[in-house]
């Protein structure tokens, strides 16, 4: 068991709100830091929109028979354990309990465990990393939940590389609950094991990752196969709807390429595909032993189509699929 008590969340977007929404239901005293009041005013209806989904979920689990149901949440209760009123009790309280801190130097004064969850720019994590090191007491853990740059990127600005790595976290923890724990080449043993130990108590399960590897293990095998049904599209020989039942149907998947890409939003898997046209050495020699090498120009131009009418994915009711 950790000893983590009081967390900070850095940051309060989609994943941010989440982790400290998790942790709060999981009885840890939670701070989110905010940049500006700009951000209070971004990050509070996110947390009204977590209660409900908690609070909606709750009551959904009340009939479900198998822990395979796609309506029950792991990261909510165990199965066969289930409670609702006790797990509703505690959704009201850890959003009557999440506290907003502008000032970095209050929120992260007695910290346990600080958690950046910052927007994916390098720049402005380092920026992050820099101002806050002089402030963190020496017992601070402190992880990165970056989907895409390396924990050693920011090593020496964090001040402590004993005790920094990175927790990363699926989108919809409260269901989908995997962490995945990497270390960089300095983290401490004893660090690795206390994280380890964290993502277990705010239920989770903790995925080791014991070297760095960008994407970590889900999006190492998530981008490739994303790509590979894009490509399908892209390249005229087939349709998404296709594309989507033959995996399905071949494999048992809930869902295909193209539902994910809604699910994730058009906007987001633009920003991949142009991400790895800009490195493609590091999928060539996979794509050549597949002799299937990626058309990018053809990808992108699909997606802007589809963006450009408006077609966002789910959020937007309409992307490849209509919702």
């Amino acid at each position: 068991m950790s000893s983590i008590k009081k967390v900070v969340v850095a940051g309060g977007g989609v994943l941010g709100s989440q982790i400290a929404f998790q942790a709060a239901y999981c009885g840890f005293d939670v701070t989110i830091w905010l940049r500006s009041e700009g951000s209070i005013g971004r990050t509070q209806p996110k947390l009204d929109k977590l209660k409900d989904t908690y609070l909606d979920a709750i009551e959904a689990m009340k009939t479900v028979e198998s822990p395979v149901d796609p309506k029950w949440c792991r990261g909510i209760a165990e199965f066969g354990a289930f409670d609702a009123e006790a797990c509703r009790a505690k959704a009201e309280t850890a959003y009557s309990g999440l506290k907003l801190e502008l000032d970095l130097a209050k929120a992260v004064s007695d910290a346990d465990l600080v958690i950046e969850s910052m927007a994916e720019v390098a720049a402005e994590k380092m920026a992050f990393f820099t101002r806050l090191a002089p402030l963190l007491p020496e017992k601070t853990l402190l992880v990165t939940n970056s989907s895409s740059l390396l924990p050693s990127s920011f090593t020496k600005a964090t001040g402590r590389p004993g005790k920094y790595l990175a927790l990363h976290f699926a989108n919809s923890i409260w269901k989908q609950n995997i962490a995945e724990v990497m270390s960089q080449a300095e983290t401490a043993p004893a660090s690795f094991d206390a994280v380890m130990d964290f993502a277990q108590e705010i239920r989770m399960i903790p995925l080791p990752v014991n070297k760095e590897k960008a994407g970590y293990l889900l999006n190492s095998l998530l981008i490739p196969f994303l790509l590979s049904g894009l490509d399908l599209v892209a390249n005229g020989v087939s349709d998404p709807e296709s594309v989507d039942k033959a995996w399905k149907l071949g494999t048992g998947a809930p869902r295909g390429p193209f539902e994910i890409f809604d699910v994730v939003g058009l906007t987001t898997a633009f920003n991949i595909v142009e991400k790895y046209q800009k490195v493609p050495g590091i999928i060539d020699p996979l794509l050549k032993k597949m002799m299937l090498p990626y058309n990018f120009k053809a990808q992108k131009a699909l997606l802007k189509k589809y963006i450009d009418a408006g077609k966002m994915g789910r959020a937007s009711g309409e992307g490849f699929y209509k919702y």
